[in-house]
C-alpha cells in the first residue's frame, strides 16, 4: 500500500494571490488537513511571516492552480 504525502511543496511553482491588499505567496500545501503555508507580505512590502490558511479561504482560481481535478 503506497504511502500519502503529508505536504506537497510548491514554493518552486511561485503561486501568489492578493486578497484586500496583502500578498501571499504559496509554500506548501497540506491535502489531509486541506489548509496551505503562505508567506505574507503587506501592501508597503514588509513581510508579515508564514502563516497557516484554510483551503477554503483562497481564489477560486488559485485553489485550481494547487489542487488541480
Amino acid at each position: 500500500m503506497a504511502k500519502k504525502k503529508k505536504s506537497i511543496e510548491l514554493s518552486s511553482k511561485k503561486i501568489s494571490f492578493i486578497v484586500e491588499k496583502v500578498s501571499y505567496k504559496v509554500i506548501r500545501y497540506y491535502p489531509t488537513a486541506m489548509t496551505l503555508d503562505v508567506m505574507v507580505t503587506d501592501a508597503d512590502g514588509n513581510k508579515k511571516g508564514m502563516q497557516n490558511i484554510a483551503f477554503a479561504h483562497i481564489p477560486k482560481e488559485i485553489k485550481k492552480l494547487v489542487k488541480p481535478n
